[in-house]
């Protein structure tokens, strides 16, 4: 991790108009078909939400501006990316967990398990300031039609939400939010992000 300039980057123009704004963090709405994502968790015994995770990071590790984020007032880049969790600790209370993302399913698995139990027995969050961390939460046993992120003004990261999936005819759909600080990207980078991540899921080798 590293502090940029700014007028170095292609994110010049977006640093100048949105660092300084009142609510510079925008929203998208997707519904995904997550189908294969089911059958994929089903046949190999694998958590849907960590697979959810991976395809986040695989998606997210293609598009560089994921790279950079505003901190504070400075544009920092990064060299890999992690994705968050939110994790239920023995305590009945929730916890927050960075997983260092890799494009080894395998690995990431076995970090995923690791670190979500280790969050949830210790009650402890799991941090990694050097990694450009995308937040999710998965609120799975609700159905939810849409979420809208807060933002803090303190945490400039993008951030992902979804409920229950739902079946649909033949297919099983999830609607996901995707929250992103203009600094960081445009709504077309956003989009693109979004249409990355729906090629990674139906994508999944089962």
């Amino acid at each position: 991790m590293k502090e940029v300039n700014p007028e170095e980057t292609s994110r010049a123009a977006a640093f100048g108009l949105w660092m300084d704004a009142p609510m510079p963090m925008v929203t998208f709405l997707k519904t995904m078909d997550v189908g294969r994502l089911c059958r994929v968790s089903h046949r190999r015994g694998l958590k849907f939400n960590m697979l959810m995770c991976w395809c986040v990071g695989r998606a997210a590790s293609r598009i560089k501006e994921f790279y950079l984020l505003p901190v504070g007032h400075k544009l920092m880049q990064y060299d890999a990316l992690a994705v968050n969790t939110i994790v239920e600790n023995c305590r009945g209370e929730v916890c927050s967990c960075d997983i260092p993302f890799s494009e080894d399913l395998h690995r990431f698995n076995a970090d995923y398990l690791r670190l979500t139990h280790q969050v949830a027995a210790s009650c402890t969050n799991h941090d990694l300031e050097d990694r450009m961390v995308i937040g999710t939460s998965a609120l799975a046993r609700y159905g939810i039609d849409g979420a809208v992120g807060m933002y803090s003004g303190i945490f400039n990261n993008p951030f992902m939400i979804w409920g229950r999936y739902r079946r649909h005819w033949f297919k099983t759909l999830l609607t996901v939010s995707f929250q992103f600080h203009h600094t960081q990207m445009d709504g077309a980078h956003a989009a693109r992000f979004l249409d990355e991540l729906q090629r990674e899921i139906s994508s999944l080798e089962a």
